[in-house]
C-alpha cells in the first residue's frame, strides 16, 4: 500500500463517523493547501503530502478519541456567523439559536434602539449573532471566565463588530456597572445537575465544567439569573433563558416566584422544551 493514500481512500478507510472526517480532511485540505471543502468530491485522487498527512492522522485520532470535532478545527457555525472556539469555552448548540431568534423578534418589535444583555456569554455566540444581524441594537455580554472573555472579543474582532458589544467581567448580575438597565435579558447558564451521566459522555467531557453544570441540581444559576432580572428589565422587558429538557416546569415556577408575567416556553427542534421567556 502506498505511503500516500488518496483523499478518497483516506475517507473510505478512516474509523470515524463520515460527517466528522469529511469536516475533519477539509480543515486540513483549507489549512496546508487553500482548498475550498468542494475539493473532497472534485479533488478526491489529490494525495496528502507528508505534514498534511501527519496533521490528517492526529486530527482522527484525537477525534476517536472523542475530542470535539469544533475543538479540532477551533471553529463552529452559529446562527449565520462563524464563531472560533477553544477548550475554555462551551461549544454553541443549535438549540441556543433560539435565544437568538427571541432577541432579534424583540428587536424588530420595538422597532427602536434596543439594549440587550447576554449573561454568560461564553464564546460571545448569542450577542455577536444579535450584533451581527441587527447593527442598532446595543448589546452587553458578561461572563466569570477572563478566557471565555478573551475569546468572545477575539471573535467580535474577526467578525467586524467589536464596537457593538461592551463585555463586563464577573458573576451575573454583578459585572455590570451602576444601575444599567435592559430591554432583553438572554442567558444560557450552566444547567446539568453535577450527578447527570450526560457529563461524562460525547463532547461534554472536554467542555469547561463550570460552562456545564452548578456543582449541584443545575438550577442555582438559573434563579439567580431569574430572580435578579426584575432589577435590570425596563418595564414590559424580556427574559429568556436556555435550561435542560427537564426543567421548564421548574423554571416556570422560579419566573412565577420572581413575579414575571406573560410566561412562554419554547420547544428545540428535537421536540424538548429548552427555553423559557417572561416579561417584567
Amino acid at each position: 500500500m502506498s505511503a500516500n493514500l488518496s483523499l478518497r481512500a483516506l475517507l473510505r478507510d478512516s474509523s470515524l463517523a463520515s460527517a466528522d472526517a469529511k469536516v475533519l480532511m477539509a480543515h486540513v485540505l483549507e489549512k496546508h493547501y487553500h482548498l475550498p471543502r468542494s475539493a473532497l468530491l472534485s479533488r478526491n485522487e489529490l494525495e496528502l503530502n507528508d505534514i498534511a498527512l501527519e496533521e490528517w492522522k492526529k486530527l482522527e485520532s484525537k477525534r476517536l478519541q472523542g475530542e470535539p470535532v469544533a475543538y479540532l478545527i477551533g471553529k463552529r457555525g452559529f446562527h449565520n456567523i462563524e464563531l472560533y472556539v477553544a477548550p475554555g469555552v462551551l461549544i454553541p448548540r443549535p438549540e441556543t439559536e433560539i435565544l437568538v431568534e427571541i432577541g432579534l423578534q424583540e428587536i424588530k418589535r420595538l422597532n427602536t434602539p434596543v439594549s440587550i444583555l447576554d449573561l454568560g456569554t461564553g464564546s460571545g455566540a448569542i450577542a455577536l449573532a444579535i450584533a451581527s444581524d441587527a447593527p442598532q441594537a446595543i448589546v452587553t455580554a458578561t461572563d466569570q471566565s477572563t478566557e471565555a472573555l478573551d475569546i468572545a472579543k477575539s471573535n467580535a474582532k474577526q467578525l467586524n463588530i467589536a464596537d457593538r458589544v461592551q463585555f463586563f467581567q464577573g458573576s451575573w448580575y454583578e459585572a455590570l456597572e451602576g444601575d444599567a438597565s435592559f430591554d432583553v435579558i438572554l442567558s444560557n447558564p450552566p444547567y446539568i445537575a453535577s450527578q447527570d451521566s450526560h457529563l461524562n459522555q460525547g463532547d461534554l467531557r472536554f467542555e469547561p465544567l463550570s460552562a456545564l453544570t452548578d456543582h449541584g441540581t443545575g438550577l442555582s444559576c438559573l434563579a439567580a439569573i431569574i430572580s435578579g432580572a426584575q432589577k435590570r428589565l425596563k418595564p414590559n422587558g424580556l427574559i429568556a433563558v436556555e435550561h435542560g429538557f427537564d426543567q421548564s416546569e421548574a423554571v416556570v415556577s422560579l419566573m412565577k416566584l420572581a413575579f414575571l408575567r406573560d410566561i412562554q416556553t419554547h420547544v428545540d427542534l428535537g421536540g424538548h422544551y429548552r427555553v423559557a421567556s417572561a416579561r417584567k
